[in-house]
């Protein structure tokens, strides 16, 4: 894995490396979406494991367990970290745990596919302000008419409670990319959101002991807990953070919109959910205003990295 350092310390390891970026653009892409499927499998996971711990106590054992996986996996190092470093990755880790506790809270309240729906409005917002090609603005248009056709057209019916948790995870899952991206030029590796992961963790976790108390140390509840935290958290995060490092911010923002689909797709795997015509019709639109977003930047050929 190449770090920021290194990636601009030599013009000649630059020019070496540029032609291969065509051949391997699907890297970063790879990663967005083994991220997202990990993610929703863990999700249909969370959501049983609700009723034992509540919304707070999930997202408690979630970062807990990520947080303690990463810190052993990638030992940061607490030294050598200027104040802006500092500063960015408790940025991160707030953010990662407001993120988590909204959405929570939304699915406790409204369906999962919805919450959902509503969330990814954020990265979409983000891809259509930070884009400076008009073309990507439409792709993000395409793919906000597939996320209100999978949420039915309307949340007129949803708890109203639910939907501004999930609208403020919305919110923070944009201020996540940003912040993802930030770590990830100034941190080694994954040493960054192991940091953010704790702090996230911390934040959590007077939540959860004032909502689950000792539902937090039941043997069942903590591995549940912990497989939760590896499917949404760890790999995820880990793989979202590596793709942002290769993957512009509104590229990466429009994928986010691939979440519904892999949404429906767990729940049909796991839960034996059925789509409707229309599921399937807004799926096909998200899907492919992913599929011209990554094309655009295909298209960008030489354009450049984030790094550089």
């Amino acid at each position: 894995m190449t770090t920021p350092s290194t990636t601009t310390s030599s013009p000649t390891a630059t020019s070496t490396s540029a032609p291969p970026r065509g051949r391997g653009s699907l890297g970063p892409i790879g990663l967005v979406l083994s991220g997202g499927v990990s993610v929703q499998f863990g999700a249909a996971l969370a959501v049983n494991l609700m009723p034992r711990a509540g919304a707070f106590g999930v997202v408690t054992l979630r970062l807990l367990a990520a947080a303690v996986v990463l810190l052993l996996v990638c030992r940061p190092r607490l030294r050598g970290h200027s104040r802006t470093d500092w500063g960015t990755v408790i940025a991160f880790g707030v953010t990662l745990g407001a993120m988590n506790g909204l959405f929570y809270q939304a699915v406790d309240r409204i369906p999962l596919g919805a919450a959902v729906t509503l969330e990814v409005l954020g990265p979409l917002a983000l891809s259509v302000l930070a884009s400076r090609r008009l073309v990507n603005a439409v792709w993000a248009a395409l793919a906000l008419a597939g996320v209100f056709l999978l949420g039915g057209g309307g949340f007129g019916d949803l708890d109203p409670v639910g939907v501004a948790f999930a609208l403020g995870a919305a919110a923070m899952w944009a201020t996540y990319i940003v912040f993802s991206a930030r770590t990830g030029r100034r941190f080694p590796q994954a040493d960054g959101l192991a940091l953010a992961m704790a702090v996230g963790a911390l934040l959590m976790l007077p939540l959860g002991i004032a909502e689950s108390g000792t539902k937090l140390i039941d043997p069942v509840t903590i591995a549940l807990g912990s497989a939760v935290a590896v499917m949404s958290s760890v790999l995820p995060y880990t793989l979202e953070l590596l793709a942002l490092r290769r993957l512009p911010a509104p590229t990466f923002a429009i994928m986010m919109s691939l979440e519904p689909a892999l949404a429906a797709t767990a729940g049909f795997l796991i839960l034996g959910q059925t789509l409707s015509l229309l599921q399937a019709a807004a799926i096909a639109l998200v899907i492919g205003a992913s599929i011209g977003a990554v094309r655009t930047q295909a298209g960008r050929g030489k354009a450049p990295l984030p790094e550089a």
